[in-house]
């Protein structure tokens, strides 16, 4: 099921269709699979075709943290909490906030 929408949507990359919200999409298909790794990737060229696309900086910031590099989904969470403050993104900004903190928070 999910490999099929990769597929499709892997076939669209170059083409007409190509650019933020197809590379977002293949992004979260491939975290949902999980391939961290080519997450990271799509994610990476998402915020490439627009670096003010505050779910795109939420959601590499999630793939970064799934595949353990914390000091790297920490960047990108604080990158894309500022696209979120300036764009009035609040939920993103909520849920970005979360996501900190929990990567922030002391090991027990």
């Amino acid at each position: 099921m999910n490999s099929d929408l990769i597929a499709r949507l892997r076939a669209q990359l170059g083409g007409p269709r190509d650019g933020a919200l197809l590379r977002f999409s293949l992004g979260t298909a491939l975290l949902s699979n999980g391939d961290a790794c080519g997450a990271i990737t799509a994610f990476r060229e998402a915020v490439g075709f627009d670096a003010t696309y505050s779910a795109a900086w939420k959601m590499l910031g999630q793939a970064l943290a799934d595949s353990g590099d914390t000091g790297a989904a920490v960047d990108a969470y604080r990158h894309g909490l500022d696209v979120a403050r300036t764009r009035g993104d609040k939920q993103v900004e909520k849920e970005i906030g979360v996501f900190l903190r929990r990567l922030q928070r002391p090991a027990d």
